[in-house]
């Protein structure tokens, strides 16, 4: 199955490389492409994550790796990343359900 990872999925990256960078620029790029291959892991076993309370309805499912939470749903053509959030960010807020 092909992996996509979303705009804003790739937003997040860079951003969370960003913040990490601040006090640790090598660690920023091997944790971002930590996440980036646990994302395109999913494939492997797309329903083995559970789903977002709250989006089932969407059919949004969460891999969670060192805090960080994988955002993905499984469409018909491909496995798309939507988000990739830190441990203290909203999903509701981020989805635009607050």
């Amino acid at each position: 199955m092909k992996v996509h990872l979303a705009r804003d999925a790739r937003n997040d990256l860079t951003q969370i490389a960003l913040f990490i960078a601040r006090d640790n620029p090598t660690r920023a790029l091997s944790f971002v492409t930590e996440l980036e291959a646990v994302a395109i892991r999913i494939a492997d076993t797309p329903r083995g994550f559970p789903l977002v309370p709250r989006y089932e309805q969407h059919a949004i499912r969460r891999r969670s790796r060192r805090g960080y939470s994988i955002l993905y749903a499984d469409r018909s053509d491909a496995l798309v990343v939507l988000r990739i959030l830190g441990p203290a960010q909203d999903h509701d807020r981020i989805f635009g359900l607050k």
